[in-house]
């Protein structure tokens, strides 16, 4: 006898179907996050310059490329953003 699934539909946010209660900080920290790695990536950066870039640790870059945002807040993330548009606009 097989079982039926059932599948809900997401509401787009994974930590709100979840249920967690900072599901919208979770998915706004996440968003920024992913858009640091991007960016870090497209520069094709070794970890000592990301860190020099955003001022944290070896450690840390390395959550942050592992994408363990839960180790910075979003003002962080948010200032990395800011920190890596800087370092943009010297290069050029």
């Amino acid at each position: 006898m097989t079982q039926e699934q059932v599948f809900e539909e997401s509401s787009g946010n994974v930590f709100a179907d979840l249920g967690l209660e900072d599901a919208d900080e979770l998915f706004e920290s996440g968003k920024i996050g992913i858009k640091v790695i991007r960016l870090l990536k497209q520069r094709n950066l070794k970890q000592p310059e990301i860190s020099e870039i955003l001022d944290i640790t070896q450690l840390e870059v390395s959550h942050l490329m592992k994408g363990e945002f839960h180790h910075f807040s979003k003002d962080k993330l948010l200032n990395f953003l800011q920190r890596i548009d800087k370092s943009l606009l010297i290069q050029n």
